[in-house]
């Protein structure tokens, strides 16, 4: 779509669409209508095209929600792996998983010398979209997909599906589940949505009691579990959104006396180191992180040295891997 299809469906002119994205002053009324045509089309000027390719910095910004990840730093290999084999320097930015240092990051980056920017993102909030309608040079987004952006992906919902279903094959009737926060599309909604298709198929609910949100550690992983079995019932099988969170709520099933899988099947997310050295080795969906980093880093060169204009949404596959934690004699 060019500028003058935009600013026609937008109800302005090229000039103030102009303005809007080189940040010129605009009325508030224009810049909502803009912004709401942006909402509904996806539209950003194909940046990477223009002449202002002649002010190369060989320097790309990498904004990630936690340095210490296992899942992260794997992306990270990936980024690194090709840019460094292409010339290109890195600019890292970890930012606590905090929604507000993400857009502060982006804002950094925007208005400083980048050729572009790869953003693993854990929402996307309004003010997230618009200043990423403002970034003037290409976007790569990892593990979240949002409309008008490169985007590389995981089959968050399908994993979740396939590793539930496994342990309801293996006999579980009382299904529990701990997520994290369902504006996080990716581990916390589609991740709860393929737990969801898997209990609806056996003909199954999940009772509130059995239900908890947690953050990206073990330590929040152990409390939601220790609320869990501090309830009138109990679960006999738990889907945890990540390993982390699984080997948390494994190791206070442990301490509560609960042997795994025969009491209760556990499984995780990701295939993290920590889900093959647990005293139970645990079921799991391997995830494939270096190779989105991979992946994300080349459609960022593409973008950067070819000016591609048609943005591409890649979807990476998973392997399950079933291990001691769900594997109940039935």
């Amino acid at each position: 779509m060019n500028i003058s299809k935009f600013a026609e469906i937008a109800g302005v002119s090229k000039s103030a669409v102009s303005r809007y994205f080189n940040d010129g002053y605009l009325s508030q009324d224009k810049r909502k209508k803009i912004e709401e045509a942006i909402e509904k089309t996806g539209y950003a000027p194909n940046i990477a095209a223009r002449a202002v390719r002649t002010r190369v910095t060989k320097l790309v910004g990498v904004i990630l929600p936690k340095l210490s990840s296992e899942s992260c730093s794997r992306v990270a290999e990936g980024i690194s792996e090709v840019l460094n084999r292409e010339g290109y320097k890195i600019l890292m930015i970890s930012t606590a998983n905090d929604a507000h240092k993400e857009i502060e990051s982006l804002e950094l980056l925007r208005k400083n010398r980048v050729d572009g920017i790869i953003l693993l993102a854990t929402v996307f909030t309004d003010l997230h979209k618009s200043v990423l309608s403002k970034v003037r040079v290409p976007v790569v987004i990892v593990g979240q997909y949002l409309k008008g952006y490169n985007c590389v992906c995981h089959n968050d919902r399908e994993a979740a599906y396939m590793l539930t279903k496994r342990m309801l094959e293996n006999g579980a009737r009382r299904p529990g589940f701990i997520g994290v926060l369902m504006e996080d599309r990716a581990a916390g909604a589609a991740r709860r949505e393929g737990f969801d298709k898997a209990l609806q198929e056996f003909g199954l609910g999940c009772d509130p009691q059995f239900t908890e949100t947690s953050r990206f550690n073990m330590d929040s992983g152990y409390d939601c579990m220790r609320r869990i079995l501090s309830r009138k019932k109990i679960p006999d099988a738990v889907f945890c959104a990540t390993d982390d969170i699984a080997a948390g709520a494994m190791l206070c099933c442990r301490e509560k006396g609960l042997r795994i899988p025969d009491d209760i099947m556990i499984c995780g997310v990701g295939d993290s180191k920590v889900a093959r050295i647990l005293y139970t080795p645990l079921t799991t969906a391997r995830l494939h992180y270096k190779t989105a980093g991979t992946e994300a880093a080349n459609m960022l060169l593409s973008a950067i040295q070819n000016g591609d204009a048609i943005q591409r949404a890649l979807q990476l596959d998973y392997d399950i891997i079933e291990r001691e934690s769900t594997q109940r004699n039935k």
